[in-house]
């Protein structure tokens, strides 16, 4: 059993080195995370169990505290269900047993024999589950090595001498990531009973020095957890994104109610200057006037087909007289680089380009232009644009 429990820590031990070496050379993404549903997120674990006891009747007998004294420990297994409700706080359900040592000795202070303490037993505990990894490092799917340390309480039972108890329980969880599913576990537990725990009644043997006041137990731990349904959780959503998709839009609608509001100045300034011989003149000037059809940021579908209905007027004018058409394509040189600003912006003339076919241009009275990315207009986002003129 000593040898069992040393070759337990130390493979442990090498896991949770070799763990944190993949984990320093694998960046990892890290997120705030939205709750997920009531079943998502479950795990269940099995391990095998090295249990080292210690009675509350030890006291005065002069026996040795090794946990690996084979009169103290034995092989069992355990097994638990469990839920993390967020990345850091998880509740779990555990049974563990089932073989184990009734721990005392005989008038002369010689300790029981492996043939005679021999006992089964069973514990159930309630924990909770504390990922610290999650909790200071922020949360991350692809994370190695998970420190969680836990505590809870429970019920215990002594099936050879059918007596029962109660009891608190704490320790550390490591868990090393194999996969999405599956996960190493390396555990080490500490547990505290009332005096019934080890099958003797309290009173039943009277130390040297009086009883102590609990049992007690060490456990490590070896296992696998499965992780049940669901097992990564979900980024929240960008607001920061949300909000800035928003304002596009706004400063979009700004940039065409701008525009509107120039041409209607230059229509009026025109109107109260105009000659009466000079009508013809005036409309073919105010039908030349650029028309703008706005996008929002990176994107070269059209914001808003509104913006369509000033083009459907100007096309009429470019078919009645048989005038040609010309698209200029834009973007805002503040997002993105050159080569990516120049594919947009001849991306956005096509798009205006096709919708004027739509209205009955003909393709060879369109010249399209991509003129990349610009600075012209503020705000910048009144550059993401592309603009509609009559040859």
């Amino acid at each position: 059993m000593k040898k069992l429990l040393f070759t337990l820590a130390l493979a442990g031990v090498s896991v949770a080195g070799m763990a944190q070496n993949n984990e320093t050379s694998v960046p990892e993404m890290k997120y705030s995370v939205a709750t997920n549903s009531f079943w998502s997120n479950w795990f269940v674990q099995a391990n095998v169990a090295g249990t080292a006891f210690y009675s509350n009747e030890e006291q005065g007998w002069d026996l040795s505290n090794s946990p690996f004294k084979g009169f103290r420990n034995n092989l069992g297994f355990s097994v638990a269900i469990g839920k993390w409700f967020t990345p850091g706080l998880g509740l779990r359900t555990k049974f563990n047993g089932v073989w184990g040592r009734t721990v005392g000795a005989d008038a002369k202070g010689e300790a029981w024999s492996k043939d005679e303490n021999a006992n089964k037993y069973w514990t159930l505990n309630e924990q909770v589950l504390f990922n610290l990894s999650n909790m200071f490092c922020g949360y991350s799917n692809t994370r190695v090595w998970n420190f969680i340390p836990y505590v809870g309480a429970g019920v215990g039972r002594n099936m050879s001498a059918n007596t029962y108890a109660m009891g608190l329980s704490a320790g550390i969880l490591n868990t090393f990531r194999l996969s999405d599913r599956f996960a190493l576990n390396f555990e080490l537990g500490y547990s505290l009973w009332e005096t019934d725990m080890d099958g003797i009644h309290s009173g039943a043997i009277e130390s040297k020095h009086g009883p102590a006041s609990r049992d007690q137990m060490f456990n490590v731990e070896v296992g696998l957890t499965y992780n049940v349904g669901k097992t990564r959780w979900n980024k929240t959503p960008d607001v920061d994104a949300l909000k800035a998709l928003s304002q596009s839009q706004i400063d979009a609608l700004n940039a065409q109610l701008a525009d509107s509001q120039n041409e209607n100045a230059k229509l009026k300034d025109m109107l109260a200057n105009q000659k009466p011989v000079e009508t013809t003149k005036i409309v073919k000037e105010i039908a030349a006037a650029p028309v703008s059809v706005f996008f929002n940021i990176g994107k070269s579908r059209i914001a808003s087909k509104k913006d369509l209905q000033n083009v459907k007027d100007l096309v009429e004018v470019a078919k009645a007289n048989n005038s040609k058409i010309v698209v200029t394509g834009y973007a805002d040189s503040k997002t993105g680089s050159s080569a990516f600003n120049q594919k947009l912006s001849q991306k956005r003339a096509d798009v205006v380009a096709n919708e004027l076919v739509n209205m009955g241009v003909s393709r060879d009275n369109i010249e399209v232009v991509a003129a990349g990315g610009v600075n012209t207009l503020s705000p910048v986002s009144y550059n993401r644009r592309a603009t509609v003129t009559i040859k």
